[in-house]
């Protein structure tokens, strides 16, 4: 497997992109290319691991120059069609022409929707390809949410194709069985939110059968942590909300547990005891851990990764990445959905 890594995207590119590839290769049999201006990332080794040859530090890590890089400013189509020795393009060409078998970037988001809309192309009878990002939550797997952020206006049909994809990725990628599919609302009332949550209800509630997906109904943002759905379907405005509201609250808590924690002597031995659990609680409820997010409605696996990531950040998301390849999902969703639009003609 060949896993292509964008290593001029993101907010702490280059740095976090090597450090986390490095880390990453120490743990997967994938080969990892990372793709940049060779000279910047081998001063960058040089000043990280005292030596510019890459495979004296990895031998299943290399380079693949690349000129130019998107910045986050960039307008997206622009950039994409201008920068075409971009990290980002290059990354898109070789993933297209098989060079590789997953994309992954933490660079300008709607340059990432773009080029893989125009350069990878949609799955047939896919309108919209959608983020999906796994969150924290009492599932055994977390829970998936999507959109996370790709599309802030979407219509009904949109949110039943992305339950659509959650389901075949839930089920191929971390076997999850039947899984069960929330619509965010601000009420489990069928008759509750505005017009495309009432709507998409009843097109979920009316072509789940066909679809193939298990919909519960509506979830409110309060219950969809505690292990009763495996995804939740939104636009990608609200999805994108609710996220980043998360990874707040997440850093929140675990600075206040571990200010309360650190007050002074007598409160920090009194958790000592309590240290293995109050760690698995940290592990758990950190966004982190749980890698980059998925574009899912495209030809060949991309994944998406925070603009901030650092390098604990990279090393999940190359690790999920040889998870994500290995569960097919990509092909599984474009033969289901193909069946599924010929049962339906």
């Amino acid at each position: 497997m060949i896993i292509l890594l964008d290593a001029m995207g993101g907010d702490n590119a280059p740095d976090a992109t090597i450090k986390g590839a490095i880390r990453a290769s120490k743990e997967i049999n994938s080969e990892i290319v990372l793709i940049g201006n060779e000279n910047i990332i081998k001063s960058k080794l040089k000043e990280f691991y005292g030596k510019e040859n890459i495979k004296e530090i990895a031998n299943n890590v290399r380079i693949k120059h690349a000129e130019e890089q998107i910045e986050m400013e960039d307008t997206p189509t622009v950039a994409i069609k201008h920068k075409k020795d971009s990290s980002m393009v290059v990354g898109f060409k070789m993933l297209n022409d098989g060079e590789g078998d997953v994309f992954i970037s933490a660079g300008n988001s709607g340059a990432l929707l773009t080029g893989a809309t125009l350069l990878v192309g949609r799955i047939r009878g896919i309108d919209r390809p959608a983020i999906a990002a796994m969150l924290p939550s009492d599932g055994i797997k977390g829970l998936l949410l999507i959109d996370a952020g790709a599309n802030t206006n979407c219509k009904p049909i949109n949110l039943l194709q992305f339950a659509q994809m959650a389901s075949i990725y839930l089920k191929n990628t971390f076997g999850v069985e039947n899984p069960r599919i929330g619509l965010l609302n601000i009420g489990t009332e069928e008759t509750k939110g505005n017009d495309l949550c009432k709507e998409s209800y009843q097109l979920l509630k009316e072509k789940s059968k066909e679809y193939n997906v298990n919909f519960v109904g509506n979830v409110e943002p309060r219950d969809c942590f505690l292990g009763e759905v495996d995804a939740l379907v939104c636009d990608g405005f609200t999805g994108n909300v609710l996220l980043k509201s998360v990874e707040g609250i997440g850093r929140f808590v675990k600075k206040s547990l571990t200010d309360s924690l650190m007050k002074n002597i007598l409160t920090t031995i009194a958790a000592v005891p309590s240290l293995p659990a109050i760690n698995s609680f940290k592990k758990k409820a950190d966004y982190k851990s749980y890698g980059g997010a998925p574009f899912l409605g495209v030809k060949k696996p991309v994944i998406k990764a925070h603009g901030s990531s650092d390098e604990l950040v990279f090393y999940y998301t190359l690790k999920q990445a040889g998870e994500f390849v290995k569960g097919n999902s990509v092909n599984k969703m474009i033969e289901e959905v193909e069946k599924q639009r010929e049962n339906s003609v």
